[in-house]
């Protein structure tokens, strides 16, 4: 069956959602203590109270579509239309007192992201992405750039292992680690860097700032695994999907040797 677009009482409703996990967030930041995940992670109560949430929201803003989400179900649902979510990209920064995280929520239809939505509560950001109509942040459109000047690149705290890998070259731009997979390919979308190496992001990390990355033109090439290829059913808790993005493909090509380092045998 083909699968709507959301319509304008779910986008609200959506809006209300996120006002409401990004309130509790707030509220707890800087007064809670996290634990470690089996996988090594941190994971507040926090996190589990906002995934909870979002996705018990979920099944009464979008009833019948089915949900993968960090803290909870990790299979690929077996409806056209599903969401993706992270409660809360960015549990390290959270739980040490450093005010920089996000809300990550997209929704796939066809194995695609249709539309996403990603918050960074503290700086009081919202984006809303639409598959072929474009980014918005705080309901003003944002335009696409073709001048950008930033030399800076985004790396995650395991890319950037690549440094030791060449001590003898020189890295092709100034290194940023904000700690957040989401928010350094935002960094990239929105200009503030002109590229980004993620080297084992799951695809809850990625789901919302890959449509914000498509719509915005800017690049992405898969390292490994294509997101694109998932079945319905598949377990992802122990998949990444390393990758770089760039403002162009020529970006890309810069980045690429860098990147390839992730993944060479």
């Amino acid at each position: 069956m083909e699968s709507k677009d959301l319509t304008d009482k779910q986008l609200k409703d959506l809006d209300s959602l996120f006002d409401l996990v990004s309130y509790r967030q707030l509220k707890d930041f800087g007064n809670i203590s996290a634990k470690n995940k089996s996988d090594g992670s941190l994971v507040t109560n926090c996190d589990l109270w906002s995934d909870k949430k979002i996705v018990e929201s979920l099944s009464i803003i979008a009833p019948n579509e089915g949900v993968l989400s960090e803290e909870g179900g990790k299979l690929v649902p077996k409806t056209n239309a599903y969401w993706i979510v992270d409660p809360l990209d960015g549990t390290t920064n959270f739980a040490a007192g450093i005010p920089y995280w996000s809300i990550s929520v997209a929704r796939f239809t066809d194995g695609k992201p249709q539309s996403s939505f990603l918050i960074i509560p503290t700086l009081k950001k919202k984006f809303v992405a639409i598959k072929g109509k474009g980014v918005w942040l705080n309901n003003k459109k944002v335009a696409i750039k073709n001048n950008q000047k930033s030399e800076c690149v985004s790396l995650c705290s395991r890319s950037i292992k690549i440094l030791q890998k060449k001590p003898n070259s020189i890295f092709p731009g100034k290194i940023r680690l904000l700690g957040v997979s989401s928010l350094n390919l935002t960094s990239v979308a929105l200009g503030q860097t002109f590229g980004a190496i993620e080297s084992t992001p799951k695809i809850w990390d990625i789901a919302a700032a890959w449509l914000l990355l498509e719509e915005l033109n800017c690049s992405i090439e898969w390292l490994e695994m294509n997101p694109l290829h998932l079945s319905a059913e598949q377990d992802l808790q122990d998949t990444n999907f390393p990758l770089i993005a760039a403002w162009t493909e020529e970006k890309i090509k810069v980045l690429r040797p860098w990147g390839n380092l992730l993944v060479e045998k």
